[in-house]
């Protein structure tokens, strides 16, 4: 593996039902198809058609786990806010960025 920092990325999958999937990865278009063909996570399984809702770029894996677990505490009011681009990941993204400092 080479020294250069790895960009994970946060996205949210939107189902059928219209629920909101939050998950991280290094390659966002990679991990969707993944989602799409039904070898993703088994909680989107079944669910219909998908649809990427969301994605943005955060940095360290470390900063991606603590972003994702943020954002899956977040109610669904507060995560559609979140997709449509309120500020809300930004904030929350900043929060923890500036806690670790």
């Amino acid at each position: 593996m080479n020294d250069v920092m790895t960009l994970w990325s946060l996205y949210l999958i939107r189902t059928a039902d219209n629920s909101l999937y939050t998950g991280i990865t290094t390659d966002v278009a990679r991990r969707f198809i993944q989602h799409q063909s039904g070898k993703g996570a088994k909680a989107l399984r079944g669910k219909g058609e998908l649809t990427l809702a969301f994605s943005a770029p955060v940095g360290e894996r470390s900063l991606a786990l603590r972003m994702e677990y943020r954002i899956k505490q977040l109610t669904k009011r507060q995560k559609e806010r979140l997709v449509a681009g309120d500020g809300i990941f930004e904030a929350l993204l900043e929060g923890l960025v500036t806690a670790a400092d």
